[in-house]
Formats: C-alpha cells, sequence, structure tokens
C-alpha cells in the first residue's frame, strides 16, 4: 500500500518523484517541496563495502522512515539517521551540511572527533570537521596514500588504528589544533563513487577504543549519506 506523505505547510497530499538512485523529491501544489531518502536503493553506491551497508530503508504513513532489516537497532540510532538524511536532502550550504553530519555523527558514536574529507581529483580536503578546528577546513589536505585518512582510499577499505602514535602514517596538520586532544584511536572510511574515489569519514577518539558491527554499520550509512548529499548538489548546480 503506497504511503500518503503531508505536507508540513498546509497538510494537503503530497506527489512524489524518484529524482535519482538516492533521493525521492516530494512536491504539494502550495509550492512546499523537500527530498526524502529513497526507500531502497538500486545499486551499490560503494562497491568496497558489503551490500548490507546500503539503506533498506521503507516509509511509514507519517512520512517516517525505519530499517526493514535490524529492526533491534536503537530507536536513537534511527533517529540520528533521520535527522542527517533531512539536513543532507536540505537546501543548506554543503560545507554547512557537512560540519552538520559530523556533530551528529560524532554525538552518535560517542567519539571525540568526525571529520569529513573530499576528493577533488588532487588532494582529500578537509570539508567539515567536528572537534577540530573550523578554521582548517578548506586547507588541510593529503593525497592519496598520505596520512591514515589517504591511506584508506589507497587500499580501498576502512582502516582501524587502535594507537596512531604507534603508525608512521599519520599526519598531523598545525591548522586543525589536534595537539589538544592527543588523539589515540582512529577509524577511516573511503568513500567511492563506482571505482572513483571520492573522500573519507574519519571517527576519532582519545582513548582506545573499538568499534562494534553495528557502529561500523552506521559509519557507511553515513558515508552513503554524505555521498549522496554532495552529488544532490552537484546536479542543482550543473
Amino acid at each position: 500500500m503506497e504511503s500518503i506523505i503531508r505536507c508540513r505547510k498546509c497538510g494537503k497530499k503530497m506527489k512524489s518523484m524518484r529524482v535519482d538512485d538516492y533521493r525521492i523529491k516530494f512536491s504539494c501544489t502550495c509550492g512546499f517541496s523537500e527530498y526524502r531518502t529513497a526507500p531502497s536503493a538500486s545499486k551499490a553506491i560503494n562497491p568496497h563495502f558489503s551490500r548490507e551497508s546500503l539503506l533498506p530503508l521503507t516509509f511509514d504513513d507519517s512520512g517516517r522512515f525505519f530499517f526493514e532489516q535490524r529492526a533491534d537497532r536503537e530507536q536513537k540510532e534511527i533517529i540520528t539517521l533521520e535527522e542527517i538524511s533531512m539536513l543532507a536532502s536540505s537546501d543548506y550550504d554543503l560545507k554547512d551540511v557537512l560540519r552538520g553530519v559530523a556533530e551528529k555523527t560524532a554525538r552518535r558514536l560517542g567519539v571525540d572527533i568526525c571529520s569529513v574529507y573530499l576528493w577533488d581529483g588532487e588532494y582529500l580536503i578537509l570539508s567539515g570537521t567536528y572537534g577540530l578546528a573550523q578554521e582548517a577546513v578548506g586547507k588541510a589536505r593529503l593525497k592519496i596514500g598520505e596520512g591514515i585518512t589517504g591511506s584508506a582510499v589507497a587500499a580501498k577499505k576502512p582502516l582501524l588504528i587502535p594507537d596512531v602514535s604507534k603508525d608512521g602514517r599519520y599526519r598531523y596538520f598545525q591548522e586543525t589544533k589536534e595537539e589538544q586532544y592527543k588523539i589515540k584511536t582512529m577509524y577511516s572510511y573511503p568513500i567511492f563513487s563506482g571505482e572513483e574515489p571520492f573522500g573519507v569519514l574519519n571517527a576519532q577518539t582519545v582513548v582506545t577504543r573499538e568499534f562494534s558491527d553495528d557502529e561500523i554499520y552506521f559509519v557507511s550509512v553515513i558515508a552513503n549519506l554524505i555521498l549522496g548529499a554532495v552529488k544532490m548538489r552537484k546536479r542543482r548546480s550543473s
């Protein structure tokens, strides 16, 4: 049975149109419109992670979404994903979106730092962060293979480093002012669009930290939302 989505402005039934593999646009005759995550993905977004990392989402009658699988996932994680999905599909500037995504991800995972790096064809550039100095956004940059961040892209797989002080690949940027944290554990999740590098999602802590399967799954979902958010904005500007 088709779900009825009501306009948040006037309450009328909204029409839906799938705009890509990741989003559905809902429009009302009053002029209000919004984007939401598609109920299912038609193809793998990140070929370097299992199909279980895709978003198996279903909408209920009120327009809220829930997981078709992993029904035992904590309700607060569902809420966080809904908030991030709405943020990713909003009309906010990409810089504000990535900063918001980093903050919500960090708070949900309980990590001290969360950062998003995007690939510009030459460098992985810090494009959004929670925990690091905001003035470092757009300035801190790495080549593929450089640092743990770049190494994750080169390896085409996530890297979990229990103690970065014992890993010679770790790269410190003075402008991020990360020396105040004395970072310990780092998890870097590379984001790909097909076979092309797209960016990296990093999570860092000041104490040694293990990540559960659920937390790793959560990071993969957020990475896919970041991919969709950036692609959507590129389409809008083209």
